[in-house]
């Protein structure tokens, strides 16, 4: 059994923890229920998001069961407002040690290297702030790929990026045919959009 967590704060970018979500239930459907996704903020009740939905988390940072993947999003509050949340920075620091997986899309790697599980590691992270995540120091900003491998540590770029990665942790932990059939089922097969326009 695979117990994912996904943290969730002010101003956390939508997709990138909505689109792992997605890959993460989709992968314990099809493993017939055996996994679980829960949702993990400081305080119980609603969280407003980076483009305005709200969502409410199933835990708080001391209600959670045991989690073997740690999910952390990306958005203009993992960066400018979370790294000094000494709250959620101790936290994810405490929970990166005892999970199996530590999980950033995006601008997350902001947070993760605020809180520790990045630093002296290569990362991924948008295209946009690479330069200023890497002046931060004690990290590897990896760029013009989707998504990064350091030991435990999976990070990838920007908000689509991290399906792109998910992807890939749950074939890392069931298998690569399991994350083809997920990939199916969520029918993710990108391509460049306007693929087939004429020219006007």
């Amino acid at each position: 059994m695979t117990t994912y967590g996904l943290l969730v704060f002010e101003d956390a970018e939508e997709l990138d923890f909505v689109g792992p979500w997605e890959v993460f239930n989709v992968s314990a459907r099809l493993r017939g229920g055996a996994d679980t996704a829960v949702l993990v903020a400081e305080h119980a009740g609603p969280v407003r998001c980076n483009k305005g939905l709200r969502v409410l988390p199933d835990h708080t940072l001391d209600d959670h069961p045991p989690l073997d993947v740690l999910h952390v999003p990306g958005g203009r509050g993992a960066r400018e407002v979370q790294p000094h949340n000494r709250v959620i920075t101790d936290w994810i620091a405490r929970t990166a040690k005892e999970a199996a997986w530590v999980h950033g899309v995006c601008t997350g790697a902001f947070l993760l290297h605020a809180a520790g599980p990045a630093r002296g590691r290569r990362v991924a992270t948008h295209w946009s702030h690479e330069d200023t995540l890497q002046a931060r120091g004690d990290v590897t900003v990896v760029r013009d790929v989707r998504y990064v491998v350091d030991g435990d540590l999976v990070t990838s770029q920007g908000v689509s990026a991290g399906v792109d990665s998910a992807l890939w942790l749950v074939g890392r932990l069931h298998g690569r045919d399991h994350a083809r059939a997920v990939r199916r089922q969520i029918q993710y097969d990108p391509a460049p959009p306007y693929l087939a326009d004429e020219p006007m």
